[in-house]
């Protein structure tokens, strides 16, 4: 009885024990002569583990583990594996990075278009990925790409000083590359050519994310994606404000079948932005906007049609500061969309359109003042 005990609390304290304690089953890359120091290249030495050791959960206890090129990791199921990090392991890009590509690049090698094959729904989750550029630097660092394969995951992870924070590229399945993106904090480095989350891919889905210190946000250049609690934040230089802030956007949609729901654009110029007419058939449930200050100079716009505006709106919250001269709800490019706001709720005092009330004829449901 008294060995049942102890084999019985045994099996419940590894049941309820973290991550870190029962990684005793993956390959740890510490015990393939990777090192964790910070200051030794060991892009090679993890690039072998991986490709040693397909079909395996790789793991990276805590420590820095500097990188001069990308890492790859193979898109065909027989070959792929999962990365998962310590929550302070941290995959630091080195000083001379100069490579276009991701540090990390998901599907890199091998590519494939599969999801019948066991492997194929492989991720990459936990840890810090440390971009390692100062602010206003010139040198463009991609944290985490998704290049090829199907059902990938990028999870719990935060990206620090990366020019681009991830890049779906287009996918292998006729453009659609079925990502899963989710509990991501995203900070940029500063710069006009700042984003934080580039799709070019269709067909993903994107949950919880924060992302900051970016001149966009969200760059979706293709059909299909759900945006779900997003929310970009501009913290950008005052240095030459009027320029620089007037083209920074929260959400920038150019591609049709786009849905965003509890988004929020905090602060940048425009919130929500469809580029030309082919950004229809989008819908914003639920989304926000906010602006906490204001500079003399700039303009504050809700929401902007490049071309006509074709997106249904739902419950919609633009929130204007007070002292800004120029607070836009809509700017269309084209009139003669086919859009509709329904259910909008603004404090009308601090509107002042530029388009003539443009948002006005596509109005139904209540307009909700608040003080």
């Amino acid at each position: 009885m008294k060995q049942f005990l102890i084999a019985l609390l045994a099996a419940a304290a590894l049941a309820v024990s973290p991550l870190w304690a029962r990684h005793k089953d993956f390959i740890t890359v510490t015990d393939y002569g990777v090192v964790a120091d910070g200051k030794t290249d060991v892009s090679d030495a993890i690039q072998s583990v991986i490709d040693r050791h397909p079909n395996r959960t790789i793991y990276f206890p805590d420590g820095k583990y500097l990188i001069s090129k990308s890492i790859c990791t193979p898109a065909d199921p027989r070959k792929s594996v999962d990365l998962r990090l310590s929550d302070y392991a941290m995959i630091i890009a080195s000083p001379d990075w100069d490579s276009p590509e991701a540090m990390i690049r998901l599907g890199g090698k091998d590519p494939y278009n599969d999801i019948n094959i066991n492997g194929s729904n492989y991720s990459f989750t936990g840890g810090i990925i440390e971009g390692n550029v100062e602010r206003e630097h010139k040198r463009t660092v991609i944290g985490i790409s998704i290049d090829s394969g199907r059902e990938t995951a990028i999870r719990d992870v935060s990206m620090k000083r990366v020019k681009i924070g991830i890049r779906i590229k287009r996918g292998a399945n006729y453009g659609s590359s079925d990502a899963d993106v989710r509990d991501v904090n995203i900070v940029g480095t500063n710069t006009r050519d700042s984003i934080g989350v580039l799709i070019e891919g269709a067909d993903n889905t994107f949950t919880n994310m924060r992302i900051a210190d970016v001149y966009t946000g969200v760059d979706a250049r293709s059909a299909g994606n759900c945006l779900y609690n997003i929310h970009p934040l501009y913290v950008g230089s005052y240095r030459g404000w009027t320029q620089a802030y007037d083209s920074s956007v929260g959400f920038r949609i150019r591609s049709r079948n786009n849905h965003l729901i509890y988004c929020y654009s905090d602060h940048f110029s425009t919130g929500f932005e469809f580029t030309d007419t082919d950004a229809s058939n989008c819908n914003m449930r639920d989304c926000y906007v906010f602006w906490y200050d204001y500079k003399e100079g700039t303009h504050h716009t809700a929401i902007r049609a490049r071309g006509k505006f074709n997106t249904s709106v739902t419950n919609f919250t633009p929130s204007f500061n007070k002292a800004a001269p120029i607070n836009n709800i809509l700017i269309e490019g084209e009139s003669g969309g086919c859009g509709v706001i329904r259910d909008l709720r603004v404090d009308t005092r601090f509107v002042t359109n530029q388009s003539e009330e443009a948002y006005e004829k596509y109005l139904a449901g209540t307009v909700t003042g608040y003080n």
